[in-house]
């Protein structure tokens, strides 16, 4: 039998990154920049993990191009960051992300392929809060062709399959706003079908299209950018273990897969393989709501812990110390409709719109639908938190389904038999009839639609405050008056979705200093070992504070680790 490559030999680097999403990826490019030997070793067939899955944006204060949107000050950004979780705010790691943000994204737009644009509008989650800003903060990666990757360009992550328009992925902002209303213009259905078409054609000739939106595009890009760099990026080629040195430092690791052997990193070995959220055990530990398991579905791919479990194995310990220990994304799970396997669709985009709300089991709203996916998420969790299991219900009517559609269930024209049959969509004639297919209080259903709908009238919304800042609106639907986050539910039938608890990443992670070395239990640095991105603990203390805030420390931080690197090593303990 022939051996895989490398098997039985010592591999030589710089740096080994464990992972390659945004963080290492990051990383990565800028210590071969800086003249190290980089390898990347990931884990999955495909390069790009949840980076590649999500939208792409980085929250990133502090740029010339984004302080030219909107006057904004370092002031302005502690005072925000402080107020969004003023009990685990670290000034030492805030200040060393917002010191390095316009170095790091001038590198990036200068010396790499990745290109950024900079929305007018992308307001902060909490608007309330002193010091949030309506736009310059949160900047987002350019389109991209995948031909860039040549040969490699399968390997790139595929997107998220219930998240796609018929295999496209809108991009935020203008594209999908065309998508919204492709039934109810004939300008936005032209735009639409032409997309579409596109996306069809590329996929019959090259098995997936070939402009890429979001964070895929953001990965082909960095990707492209780090191969240029000489770094060796490895799919389907697991790290199995860290080597330490008799000193205790960490000198390298096994991998299994496509490539098998010993690397042996002289500089040190960066984990960057996400969070945990898909580790039953660390998931049991630290998510209090899933104590007893079966009340958290993950959308993350990658995220199973292992770069914790390398951490602690090595010394180093979880941090827990965070106002959340997740990013929090409401799901709706449902299955394959050939296999049955599951499969889950992330709120992240739609909640917010006009004629939509959210009830628990006595059919009563418990927050506001417009905040972001992880607050509402959070205000989700909290309301449910002496409940035996974690379950709300989307409920619309036939005027917001003909419109908008739930979710991944899409609006008039297309069919709805197949979202039934899915387990994703539930319908009834009148709102009890729906109530009791679902299985929650018809009373309270009823009265909940009725005050929510003398609200939306008043386009004022009295019990939450849906609707009543710049964010809010942004979640919604522009174009509708009074208030484009508030619509009636007048009109059946009427339709639900099941709503469980998921996530984007953990911000509880590997316990870090400000240079993102790995601690010990006394706060000591593991030499030789680092972590960055979802895989550490939160910059931000467990705060969400806008659009990209994995993505924007994962990018800044991994840029200022692999500059930073050589000098780390040689520094004494």
């Amino acid at each position: 039998m022939r051996k895989k490559q490398h098997e039985n030999n010592d591999i030589k680097c710089d740096v080994l990154v464990v992972g390659s999403g945004v963080s290492g990826l990051a990383t990565a490019i800028r210590a071969a920049h800086e003249g190290l030997s980089v390898i990347v070793a990931e884990k999955s067939p495909h390069f790009g993990g949840t980076s590649a899955l999500s939208a792409g944006w980085a929250w990133v204060p502090g740029t010339r191009q984004g302080k030219s949107i909107q006057d904004d000050t370092r002031e302005d950004v502690e005072t925000y960051l402080k107020a969004l979780s003023p009990e685990t705010y670290d000034a030492e790691k805030v200040g060393t992300f917002l010191d390095t943000v316009p170095e790091a994204i001038e590198f990036f737009e200068d010396e790499t392929e990745v290109v950024f644009t900079y929305p007018d509008k992308a307001p902060d989650y909490q608007m309330d809060l002193p010091g949030a800003k309506l736009g310059g903060r949160a900047i987002l990666p350019s389109d991209a062709d995948v031909s860039m990757l040549g040969d490699r360009r399968l390997e790139l992550q595929p997107y998220l399959s219930s998240y796609t328009v018929f295999g496209y992925m809108p991009q935020v902002g203008p594209d999908l706003t065309q998508f919204l209303h492709a039934n109810q213009s004939l300008k936005s259905f032209s735009y639409v079908a032409r997309k579409l078409l596109k996306t069809w054609v590329d996929i019959a000739l090259y098995k997936q299209p070939k402009k890429r939106t979001n964070g895929s595009a953001l990965i082909v890009r960095m990707i492209r950018s780090a191969l240029d760099a000489g770094v060796r990026v490895w799919t389907g080629t697991r790290v199995e273990q860290l080597l330490k040195n008799s000193d205790g430092s960490v000198a390298g690791a096994r991998i299994d897969g496509k490539k098998s052997g010993t690397i042996l990193a002289r500089k040190g070995v960066v984990l960057a393989g996400g969070g945990f959220s898909g580790n039953d055990e660390l998931r049991r530990k630290y998510f209090q709501h899933d104590v007893k398991g079966q009340q958290h579905f993950t959308p993350t791919q990658g995220h199973d812990g292992s770069s914790a479990e390398m951490a602690i194995e090595a010394g180093g310990t979880i941090s827990s110390r965070v106002s959340s220990v997740g990013s929090w994304a409401p799901v709706t799970v449902f299955k394959y409709l050939r296999s049955g396997k599951r499969r889950l669709f992330p709120h992240l985009r739609q909640i917010g719109l006009p004629g939509m709300i959210t009830v628990d089991r006595r059919g009563k709203r418990f927050g506001n639908e417009a905040l972001s996916y992880h607050d509402f998420g959070g205000a989700m969790l909290d309301h449910l938190k002496d409940e035996d299991d974690v379950i709300a219900w989307i409920i619309g009517d036939k005027k917001l389904m003909d419109k908008y559609g739930i979710g991944y269930a899409k609006p008039w024209p297309v069919p709805r038999g197949f979202f039934y049959r899915v387990g994703y969509l539930t319908s009834g004639a009148t709102i009890k009839e729906l109530a009791e297919k679902i299985g929650i209080d018809p009373v309270g259903l009823e009265n909940t639609v009725k005050r929510f709908n003398s609200d939306a009238r008043e386009g004022v919304d009295h019990e939450f405050g849906r609707g009543s800042t710049a964010y809010n609106h942004f979640r919604g639907d522009v174009e509708h008056k009074p208030n484009p986050n508030l619509a009636p539910l007048d009109k059946g039938p009427y339709y639900a979705a099941e709503v469980r608890m998921g996530d984007l990443g953990t911000f509880a992670g590997i316990d870090t200093d400000a240079h993102a070395r790995v601690l010990d239990e006394k706060g000591t640095p593991i030499r030789g070992l680092y972590s960055v991105g979802a895989a550490g603990v939160s910059v931000f203390g467990g705060g969400y504070p806008g659009y990209g805030s994995h993505i924007g420390p994962g990018l800044v931080l991994g840029y200022k680790l692999g500059r930073d690197i050589l000098q780390l090593s040689e520094e004494k303990i």
